[in-house]
């Protein structure tokens, strides 16, 4: 799995330790997901929950960006990002795939609002998304806990 390779300590990597922090607060938690189905929210709080996985995402991407960057990796799209995560084992070959999915449906999202394709991905939310933004978390929150 993933070795850290990082040209200097991570306590002095002060924009990876600020975005894991906000994100560790934004991410769309399973236990939120798992009281009940997105289909059985309201409108407003499905939209809620679209919003949420928008900025979540960005701030995700942003995190394995500046996670890479300490490896010595300067990519500067959220596709790159994602890419030069797997070459480097972060994450695998079937979280590539969702990663990749997710990035497009963000895009999608943010060009225009379609209540279908939003529907389409309130699934993919709570059924592939969410859990590809845990498990990241999961996997930096120890190297960003220097308290």
């Amino acid at each position: 799995m993933f070795q850290c390779k990082c040209l200097f300590p991570l306590e002095n990597a002060v924009p990876f330790i600020v975005h894991i922090k906000f994100f560790s607060k934004r991410i769309i938690s399973q236990e939120a997901l798992s009281v009940k189905s997105v289909s059985a929210y309201s409108k407003l709080e499905q939209e809620g929950i679209v919003q949420r996985f928008e900025y979540t995402f960005e701030l995700a991407w942003k995190t394995m960006k500046d996670r890479l960057f300490y490896e010595g990796y300067d990519e500067k799209t959220p596709r790159s990002v994602i890419r030069r995560a797997f070459e480097v084992d972060f994450i695998s070959e079937a979280e590539t795939e969702v990663w990749l999915d997710a990035l497009d449906a963000r895009k999608l999202l943010s060009h225009t609002y379609n209540e279908t394709t939003a529907l389409t991905v309130l699934d993919h939310i709570e059924k592939r998304y969410s859990h590809i933004l845990t498990r990241l978390y999961e996997r930096l929150k120890p190297e960003a806990d220097f308290e």
